[in-house]
């Protein structure tokens, strides 16, 4: 038996953030390709579905660049490497399995300096990749806070490790629908204050924090202070991080803007949400770094991995926040929407604490990318 060369999805996110010449033969069924797929600056990839190579490449050969590196995914990493050892085998020695499949690429975080703030400390931007989803570490004088934690907690605590810091307080934007919140959990790891709006909150099964319009929080040498900007859920509340950044939550992306329809409440929230972009947001510094909580191409992202813009900028480019019509607006945030995000509901449930999946079943629930946006 051949012995295929792996790759780790950490090492393959470095190689993209990089814009290194990428070639990814992907082996899932086409169903779940089309759904959702590795993408990236110079990422070019195909499908092929593994039962279709049972036999051998040939079928694909004339797809398959001649010297350059092929890695080759499918759901959990069984299937790669099978397939990478047909490559190997038909003579192309470069071939690589991802290690985990799809399943490792949802999971993993990178965390991205995006700037400093007072106290000589930083704001990180924890990318997940795999599914969009943006998480922040702010650090000051030794303290830090979490906002928007993903369930997968190890890359938080190593880092945090790493730096010495001291988490003192935890916060959630909004009830999320689209990804399960490790908040709490990791909250309670670290004797952390855990914060969710109350708004959201009418149905949660654990004791937590308020966080109210206007709250501020001590973080070293910084003030974090709450924004109630409803919309996407009725209680998302924004963070502005030492009067500079502006955690949006899921109510502002950089191409886009929040969908008002996961509590099946759109009609409801369709005001909340115009109210939020074009008179809450508008009376605030368009100096403001805006640091949403999720992206959904590659093209949102800056040269180095992170997602941002100016808030004034955004207000000059994002279509969202460029609708003078009311009923035009209404019928963009409410209707022809994308598909809501798998499992939605399950997840909702998670994390207001009614149920409580194995990590297994988590895991299948976050399958997917998000869609979170309008468009």
């Amino acid at each position: 038996m051949t012995t295929v060369k792996t790759i780790s999805v950490k090492e393959l996110v470095k190689k993209i953030l990089s814009n290194e010449k990428i070639f990814i033969l992907d082996a899932r069924n086409t169903d779940d390709f089309d759904d959702w797929k590795i993408e990236g600056e110079n990422v070019e990839i195909i499908n092929a579905p593994y039962f279709d190579l049972l036999d051998g490449v040939e079928s694909i050969v004339d797809k398959l660049p001649k010297g350059q590196d092929i890695f080759v995914i499918c759901a959990k990493g069984g299937s790669s490497e099978f397939v990478a050892e047909q490559l190997v085998e038909a003579g192309f020695t470069q071939a690589y399995s991802i290690e985990g499949g799809m399943k490792a690429w949802s999971e993993h975080l990178e965390p991205i300096k995006v700037g400093d703030v007072s106290g000589g400390g930083a704001i990180y931007q924890f990318v997940r990749i795999g599914k969009g989803c943006l998480s922040y570490l702010v650090e000051s004088n030794g303290q830090a806070a979490i906002i928007d934690t993903n369930r997968m907690l190890q890359p938080y605590e190593d880092f945090i490790k790493e730096k010495g810091f001291k988490l003192t307080h935890v916060f959630d934007t909004h009830l999320h629908a689209d990804h399960i919140s490790g908040g709490r959990k990791l909250a309670g790891n670290y004797g952390a204050q855990y914060y969710l709006p109350p708004k959201d909150a009418d149905e949660v099964q654990f004791n937590y924090n308020q966080v109210n319009d206007a709250d501020e929080f001590k973080v070293g040498d910084i003030m974090i202070k709450a924004l109630y900007s409803p919309g996407h859920t009725i209680g998302s509340t924004s963070y502005i991080v030492d009067d500079k950044y502006l955690l949006t939550g899921d109510i502002l992306f950089i191409d886009s803007i929040g969908r008002p329809d996961l509590a099946g409440k759109a009609q409801d929230w369709v005001a909340d949400l115009r109210n939020t972009l074009y008179k809450t947001y508008k009376e605030l510094a368009d100096e403001l770094l805006v640091l949403p909580a999720h992206y959904m191409t590659h093209h949102e992202m800056n040269d180095d991995g992170s997602v941002s813009e100016k808030l004034g900028v955004l207000y000059k480019e994002n279509h969202g926040l460029n609708i003078e019509d009311d009923e035009e607006f209404r019928k963009t945030v409410s209707e022809n929407l994308p598909p809501q995000p798998n499992s939605y509901q399950e997840i909702r449930e998670t994390n207001m604490g009614k149920i409580s999946p194995e990590e297994e079943q988590q895991r299948e629930m976050e399958i997917g990318p998000n869609r979170c946006a309008v468009r």
